[in-house]
């Protein structure tokens, strides 16, 4: 019996890559599905044979799993992107420059979620997302449901061990069936392919990831067992592997043959099943990618050329207003369906009455419609020849959509806001919404629909209402059930530990974000304290003026806020600041910015360390500022300003040699503390998610 499994195991193998890999199905459907049921039967009466990277696993799993967090074996970098050919000729004169005259690979920058897969002995083991670059999500179950990644390798001279990077995206088929599958069910649709890609990898259930329609395409190969002299050979030998390699690359001669390249995917990339966003240009001799290395940040043998946002003209029909949890009302534009980018767009951002007003968008107009980045439609222009003759000026909402409550609007803002806190529906549900955020209370299990099933049932009606659930009651909603109840208990229990800081937070007071409600804390040490001070005292902390303060006082004066506060502290929340013991004193009086992207370290983790070393954190660049911790893709208006007013600028690697040479006090010494990992250097050059 085992060796028929084995046969029927490698039959589908083969006839799955003969349809999904190489476009040129041998057998029918029909045929292809016998003898997957046939395997299942067998494979069900014979559990004694089970096999993980058996072809009957591609239908995925309703098992619930946590994905553990792993080390990639090698970092997995970004790339220096660009939107100009003039810069991408300047990288091609450094180059060849450097070492002469190149070959370059172009390949198309597919617009999904960056995965790396190893392979041991020809077989798939694992499967981890890019995460931080250093270390990222293993979601190897799930991957193992997405038929263009292979299971087991076929070909000659197979490496024993190696990783292999490339892509998962959604194609544009996929993404609409989805999306009318959520529009029918109610639920919220998922903004482009990209988030729904990285949405659905994350899925708990790989059987759900199944019946998503997820596609795999690879770029580049990792590890010391692959021996090839070049980029384009190691394609071809991933290729002839059985892996999905992009048939639009190409190998390019010259610069001209990179722009004619360019030239040709900016238009044809519209009429492509799946998102592109950009092509990535890379030296193809391993000599010479070698020889030109890394910058601290990116390998300086690649990189990306991003396409410009596209435009559409369409009808807008109509504006709905939406309200915000801080009141703040969105005015959003209904448009007659178009095509932008691959998708289907209905409504875009208008942002504020003064855009409506300074572009004089009127009902009935032809507008332009773009995607900023790609991803949020927003409305440019207006094609005045097309309006009609008798178009009036737009008039705005004076009175709340929601609950009737005439607007406000606060001095020096652009947007409206409804004042009525207390009793306005949406307002109520994006606090609870904020309070249970990973950065505030970070309860777990309840999503925003679930907050949503909540209150409209009555359940809860603001965020104490919480701690005085049942499981009972959780467990007879829809789509929760016994175990998914006892586990957002579980988390809300859990939440009674949040230290006092991200308590502040999570009450979600105007202008008061994770930095202010940190200096706060630290000014104040309670939430009494904080409750009876005045204008002139609340000033007195750091980061806190004059409309943060005011804003605050305001808060607690409201007393149904001053219920909520109390009904908190009953429950058991946090309501005090723990004293924490600094590191060191290396940073005392000093003010850091940190900005960009970074390899070793979340941006949380970096403002911890200048916390914990007497530093002080800022969001924006002032002659205030001491250092400017500068990651990937940091913002040029930053970086100008920060080079024009010559603060110290520190990679993350010379931030950390900083912070190690300060003293540890010994007593400060954490004892389970481990020092960041070193990658580990490839003797093949490295390729990370493309931006």
């Amino acid at each position: 019996m085992k060796q028929k499994i084995e046969e029927l195991r490698r039959w589908l193998n083969y006839h799955n890559r003969k349809y999904y890999i190489d476009n040129a199905p041998e057998v029918s459907d029909y045929e292809f599905d016998q003898r997957m049921h046939e395997l299942q039967r067998l494979e069900a009466e014979h559990p004694e044979f089970d096999d993980p990277n058996s072809p009957s696993r591609r239908v995925g799993s309703d098992l619930t799993t946590e994905f553990r967090t792993v080390e990639h074996r090698y970092p997995m970098l970004s790339l220096g992107n660009t939107y100009s050919i003039e810069e991408l000729h300047e990288f091609f004169e450094r180059v060849e420059r450097e070492v002469g005259q190149v070959e370059y690979v172009c390949e198309l920058k597919f617009d999904g979620t960056a995965i790396s897969l190893t392979y041991e002995q020809g077989r798939l083991t694992r499967a981890v997302t890019r995460g931080d670059g250093r270390s990222g999500d293993d979601v190897t179950a799930n991957v193992r449901t997405i038929r263009t990644v292979p299971l087991e390798l076929t070909g000659e001279d197979v490496a024993p061990l190696f990783e292999i990077r490339g892509e998962i995206f959604m194609p544009y088929a996929s993404f609409d069936r989805l999306n009318a599958e959520r529009e029918q069910a109610g639920e919220q649709l998922f903004a482009n392919p990209r988030n729904a890609a990285a949405g659905t990898l994350k899925q708990q259930n790989s059987a759900v990831v199944a019946h998503r329609g997820l596609d795999c395409t690879l770029y580049q190969m990792v590890g010391e067992g692959v021996s090839a002299r070049s980029h384009w050979e190691s394609l071809e030998r991933a290729r002839e592997w059985g892996f999905k390699i992009s048939r639009e690359a190409r190998v390019c001669h010259s610069a001209a043959e990179v722009d004619e390249f360019i030239a040709h995917w900016d238009e044809a990339r519209h009429a492509l099943p799946f998102p592109t966003d950009g092509v990535v240009i890379k030296v193809n001799s391993y000599e010479a990618q070698q020889q030109l290395g890394f910058t601290s940040k990116v390998p300086r043998w690649a990189v990306a050329y991003k396409f410009k946002a596209e435009q559409a003209l369409t009808r807008l029909e109509s504006v709905a207003f939406q309200v915000g949890r801080t009141g703040a009302i969105t005015p959003v534009a209904n448009l007659a369906p178009v095509q932008l980018a691959g998708t289907t767009v209905k409504r875009a951002t208008l942002h504020n009455a003064e855009q409506i007003a300074q572009l004089d968008i009127r009902l009935g107009d032809m507008v332009y419609v773009e995607k900023g980045g790609e991803i949020i439609p927003k409305i440019t222009g207006v094609e005045l020849s097309e309006r009609k003759s008798d178009s009036v000026p737009f008039e705005y909402i004076t009175v709340c959509p929601e609950c009737g409550t005439e607007l406000t609007r606060y001095e020096g803002e652009a947007k409206h806001y409804c004042p009525n806190q207390s009793h306005c529906p949406p307002q109520i549900v994006g606090r609870i919404i904020h309070f249970i955020r990973r950065k505030a209370m970070d309860i777990e299990g309840l999503g925003d629909e679930t907050v949503e099933l909540l209150y409209e049932s009555g359940l809860v009606r603001d965020v104490a209402d919480l701690y005085d659930l049942r499981a009972q009651q959780l467990a007879v909603l829809p789509r929760l059930g016994e175990k998914s109840a006892d586990n957002i208990m579980k988390s809300i229990e859990g939440s009674k530990s949040v230290p006092f800081a991200r308590v502040l937070f999570a009450l979600g007071i105007r202008f008061v974000g994770e930095t202010t409600a940190k200096y706060l804390a630290a000014h104040f040490g309670s939430m009494e304290a904080i409750m009876n001070a005045t204008v002139e005292q609340l000033v007195e902390a750091e980061e806190v003026g004059d409309k943060i303060a005011r804003s605050i006082v305001e808060f607690f004066a409201d007393e149904s806020n001053r219920t909520i506060i109390e009904r908190l502290r009953v429950a058991g929340v946090q309501f005090e600041a723990e004293e924490r013991e600094l590191h060191s004193d290396l940073l005392a009086g000093k003010s850091v910015v940190i900005s960009g992207k970074f390899r070793r370290h979340s941006r949380d983790e970096l403002k911890e360390l200048i916390e914990l070393h007497g530093g002080k954190n800022l969001a924006a660049v002032s002659a205030n500022v001491d250092y400017l911790v500068a990651g990937e893709n940091m913002g040029p208006a930053k970086l100008q300003k920060a080079t024009k007013l010559g603060i110290k600028m520190l990679s993350e690697e010379e931030f950390e040699a900083l912070i190690a040479s300060a003293p540890v006090p010994a007593a400060s010494t954490k004892p389970n503390a481990t020092p960041a990992p070193e990658p580990v250097q490839s003797t093949m050059p490295v390729q990370g998610e493309l931006f």
